[in-house]
């Protein structure tokens, strides 16, 4: 079958929702089908444009699949202004891009214009064959506008209104948790018949390989508890907080509390002003997939920090790598919102209010002192990814998805 897969993410990009697009067309190929690509050339979560690709990441990209790179504008800042005029530059290419004659295009959701222009060519440019649309959603713009505060109620009611308009127009809607697919229906007025949820899986190595105190050693993170947060820096993170908590940290003579971001976005070079001179927190460049999962089982504490008023909007990406290290995770996030929920059901770690850095801090110092209990938490969330964030069964279900009328 002739699949087209159209997203803003790919790899060689390695964070966010690239790693589950590049997963899917690699599997599909792989089926046998022909797929191609149409994305953009990297830029997440650094925004910068790469043209260039290096030996190993041309050699890490998919084989059997036809990559397509569409060259659009990328904000170094990305507001949210320019955000929506770099979705607007990048849904015009895929909008006057020559398709061919797919059976199928999945588009995937960020970005969101991109799949509204792959709906619109779909029913204006490919009568004589029109292929089956679906519109694979990894986070819910509606949801995000609205918890964010960035577009306003005005703003916020109009991105509802695009978004329920792309998916009530999909052949068929794919989420990743079942809280989408209630606001989808619910809300976006989407057909419950038409809604299908497929979870993301744990896409990094799940088998321990390295010696977890030889790389603390390596990293010089010896004599510290470390917590890590890994992934994007962005708004929704609200990583201030984390700041904030150094800044306790730092006046505690007793506390051996280590903060680590690592990664990049939006957020990182003001975040990297709010340091300043503090000794207890401190950035690190992305790195690549294999010293990420080193570095992950290297870490004493995983953390997930979101900005207050943020509940069901994502489900952090970096859930799926967190659980499949064996390590605990600690989330500072409102406690009935979707990230929460998802780490009780896998029984991976413990939550505390987000924006409060003293109760962060109280509670990073709480679980550091209970060895049984970190213990514990790993071994319940790297057993939850075995069980439940399977690439295999999530891939067969997507390929059942597309290939079925």
């Amino acid at each position: 079958m002739r699949i087209s897969i159209v997203g803003i993410n790919f790899a060689p990009e390695v964070t966010g929702i690239a790693p589950y697009t590049t997963s899917l067309a690699a599997f599909l190929a792989k089926q046998g089908h022909e797929v191609v690509v149409m994305t953009s050339y990297p830029h997440y979560p650094e925004w910068r444009t790469r043209n260039r690709l290096t030996a190993s990441e041309l050699e890490s990209l998919p084989r059997g699949v036809a990559i397509r790179r569409l060259r659009h504008y990328v904000p170094s800042s990305p507001s949210f202004i320019k955000r929506i005029l770099m979705e607007l530059s990048f849904a015009f290419r895929v909008l006057f891009s020559h398709w061919g004659r797919p059976a199928v295009v999945l588009t995937v959701s960020p970005s969101l214009i991109a799949s509204a222009a792959v709906i619109l060519k779909a029913r204006i440019r490919l009568v004589s064959r029109r292929p089956c649309v679906i519109t694979w959603v990894q986070d819910l713009y509606s949801l995000g506008a609205k918890e964010t505060g960035m577009t306003g109620d005005r703003g916020a009611s109009l991105v509802t209104s695009v978004e329920g308009l792309v998916l009530r127009r999909s052949s068929k809607v794919v989420v990743i948790h079942g809280s989408f697919e209630e606001h989808a229906v619910v809300n976006l007025g989407c057909s419950r018949e038409r809604v299908s949820v497929v979870p993301n899986w744990s896409h990094v190595n799940r088998e321990p390989e390295s010696n977890r105190e030889a790389d603390r050693a390596a990293f010089g993170w010896t004599g510290r508890t470390i917590v890590l947060h890994a992934g994007n820096m962005g708004v929704k993170q609200g990583l201030e907080n984390v700041v904030d908590a150094a800044k306790f940290v730092d006046v505690d003579s007793v506390s051996k509390l280590m903060f680590f971001l690592l990664g990049d976005g939006g957020e990182r070079a003001k975040l990297q002003n709010l340091i300043g001179g503090l000794k207890s927190v401190e950035i690190l460049k992305p790195v690549d997939d294999e010293m990420f999962v080193r570095m992950l089982r290297a870490a004493d504490i995983l953390l997930v920090n979101e900005k207050p008023g943020v509940r069901e909007m994502a489900v952090p990406s970096k859930l799926t790598s967190y659980f499949s290290s064996g390590r605990p995770v600690v989330a500072a996030v409102d406690p009935s919102g979707l990230t929460a929920r998802e780490i009780q059901r896998a029984g991976g770690g413990v939550c505390v209010l987000p924006g409060r850095p003293e109760l962060l801090v109280q509670k990073l110092q709480a679980l550091a002192g209970d060895s049984d209990l970190m213990e514990s938490l790993g071994e319940s969330g790297r057993a939850y990814s075995f069980e439940k964030l399977s690439a295999g069964d999530s891939l067969s279900h997507l390929e059942l998805l597309v290939t079925t009328r």
